[in-house]
């Protein structure tokens, strides 16, 4: 199963990205942890992407592009994997097209999941993550049992330094600008399937799920 999951930020691609790895037994690999892994790390590549993310833009295809083929060599993916935030752009597309035709191992489905701009703002503007575990949670939607503390480990929550309402609705605005031509891309290879997100991930999954299962 080869998977690249879509949608506005807000949509809840990580959540979905979480629940269908483990029913399929496959990594879910989120573009966004493996840039902020590099910044945190002070990497060259994440030096040149901070400028980006600290704005709510996007980071250039050439460095994305870099460090998700190197991801998709580990053996982890060998069985297939779960792409979250990359492709964003046509171009970005047209590679990894290219580097899995190589493979002779195409994509098996591009998911959409579609939600209201009011409601993208509102899912990213209560997000936290636990940095030890990953556990993600959101203080209106997904609380933890006790205020700011993972229900895991313990650890205390963090929000990430992008998640204002001002970068969220630009990160919105460029998402709607660039989504879609690649929707077309997709759309054009017979790939592209649309899920409302509208609902409890719980849902939304059984929902993925549905699509999944009905693909020849």
């Amino acid at each position: 199963m080869r998977l690249v999951l879509l949608g506005p930020p807000g949509a809840g691609k990580g959540t979905q990205g979480v629940l269908l790895a483990e029913r399929y037994g496959i990594p879910q690999i989120s573009t966004g942890d493996i840039l902020r892994d590099h910044v945190q790390r002070g990497t060259r590549l994440g030096i040149q992407a901070r400028s980006y993310m600290d704005r709510g833009e996007y980071v250039p295809d050439g460095v994305v592009v870099s460090m998700v083929m190197d991801r998709l060599e580990e053996p982890d993916a060998d069985h297939g994997f779960i792409l979250d935030g990359f492709p964003r752009t046509v171009a970005q597309a047209e590679a990894l097209e290219r580097a899995l035709e190589e493979t002779e191992e195409p994509l098996t489905a591009v998911l959409k999941f579609s939600v209201g701009g009011e409601l993208a703002v509102r899912r990213l503007l209560g997000r936290y993550t636990c940095p030890t575990c990953g556990r993600t949670y959101h203080m209106e939607f997904k609380p933890p049992a006790e205020d700011e503390v993972c229900d895991v480990c313990g650890s205390t929550l963090e929000r990430r330094a992008d998640d204002d309402e001002l970068t969220a609705r630009r990160r919105l605005a460029v998402y709607r600008e660039q989504a879609s031509p690649l929707e077309r891309f997709y759309a054009e290879r017979d790939l592209l399937h649309q899920i409302d997100a509208e609902a409890l991930p719980d849902e939304v999954v059984d929902r993925t799920m549905g699509v999944l299962e009905a693909l020849p």
